[in-house]
């Protein structure tokens, strides 16, 4: 029973983990539909290359949708799918959670040693 609960964290971590598919969610759920070029701009450290990867990977576990638009030139628009958004609840958690352990980190180090909070950077 064990080794069956761990594999189900881990397929759920599987669509979480990386430095890149978290910021691609928070940008699909904070702004809705977007092209690709908008996801560049919007994360200008991450290759067009990485990008792509991630936005397969999550395709593929039905979290993102990709539409194609046949035009000269090819428009290409991401979004969360009907069964992503069933993931919003999780990423509120781990906001909230965020948030409330930088606040126990700067108390447990003081003011002398505050840690940035993301949003200020």
């Amino acid at each position: 029973m064990a080794d069956e609960n761990c594999s189900r964290v881990e397929t759920a971590l599987e669509i979480l983990v990386g430095k890149w598919k978290p910021v691609i969610l928070y940008q699909l759920f904070t702004n809705g539909t977007m092209r690709f070029s908008e996801l560049q701009r919007a994360l200008p450290d991450i290759t067009k290359k990485m990008l792509t990867s991630q936005l397969r990977e999550l395709e593929y576990h039905d979290i993102v949708h990709r539409k194609i638009y046949m035009q000269i030139p090819p428009k290409v628009e991401y979004s969360i799918t009907e069964y992503g958004m069933k993931m919003t609840p999780l990423l509120e958690a781990i906001n909230a959670w965020g948030t409330m352990h930088i606040q126990h980190l700067n108390e447990l180090y003081s003011e002398d040693h505050k840690l940035e909070d993301a949003e200020t950077k």
